[in-house]
């Protein structure tokens, strides 16, 4: 399994641990807001750059004891089929992993649950739980995924791992109610992220001149979620 990019080093992508991100190629999902728009396509090999993984272990072996994690991120990395024997290569090093997901695989999830191949999962929720308006945020979105992404759900809510659910909040996609309708769904989980959108760089130009909601309004809407979920963050640009 090869990777379109990676960060050497970050503290902020597994809070608590110096980790690796990695980024995989190809997404199901065409968020208008999304800003790693140059990860969705998947074009042929020859046509793109790419990290082979030998060359990522041989990385983590040289920084053992000061690179504590490694995320594997998108993208959605669990469109490849070869991403559960990517993680035990990548564990069995002894590092901790964290996986960013849209949920649409559910099946993929599973298994890497039940193998212990997760440390901690951090799933977008893209919209309330309504399959027009998910559609909407997602800019596409067949009933398989649909039922994938609350399958998801249902599954990291018992996971006995960390597990973290995070929505971009967009002012044209998300109203107040809807963000706490996604906190309601999720009643009792461990964390709750509200990334604030960021405009400067969108998939659909037109969301280039929205205007994201400001601090206060994100410290109101983490109010509103507070009475659902134990912990909730505000991620601000």
């Amino acid at each position: 399994m090869n990777f379109a990019g990676m960060i050497n080093q970050s503290l902020l992508d597994y809070p608590g641990e110096i980790a690796t991100v990695l980024f995989t190629r190809g997404c199901n999902f065409a968020c208008p807001f999304c800003h790693n728009g140059h990860l969705l396509l998947n074009f042929n090999k020859d046509q793109r750059d790419e990290i082979e993984l030998e060359k990522i272990m041989a990385f983590l072996e040289d920084r053992k004891g000061f690179i504590d994690a490694v995320v594997i991120s998108g993208g959605e990395p669990t469109l490849y089929p070869e991403l559960p024997e990517t993680i035990r290569q990548i564990k069995g090093r002894g590092f901790l992993l964290k996986l960013d997901t849209n949920g649409t695989n559910s099946d993929m999830l599973s298994y890497l649950l039940q193998e212990k191949l997760l440390d901690y999962v951090a799933m977008d929720i893209k919209a309330p739980l309504e399959f027009k308006k998910y559609q909407e945020a997602s800019g596409r979105l067949t009933n398989a995924d649909f039922f994938n992404v609350r399958a998801s759900v249902n599954l990291l809510m018992q996971a006995d791992i960390r597990v973290e659910f995070r929505t971009t909040v967009v002012q044209e996609l998300h109203s107040y109610e809807d963000i706490e309708a996604i906190a309601r769904h999720i009643t009792g989980a461990q964390l709750y992220s509200l990334q604030q959108f960021n405009p400067s760089n969108t998939l659909e130009p037109s969301f280039g001149s929205c205007l994201p909601y400001d601090k206060e309004q994100m410290e109101k809407l983490a109010s509103l979620c507070a009475p659902y979920v134990k912990e909730v963050r505000v991620v601000n640009i």
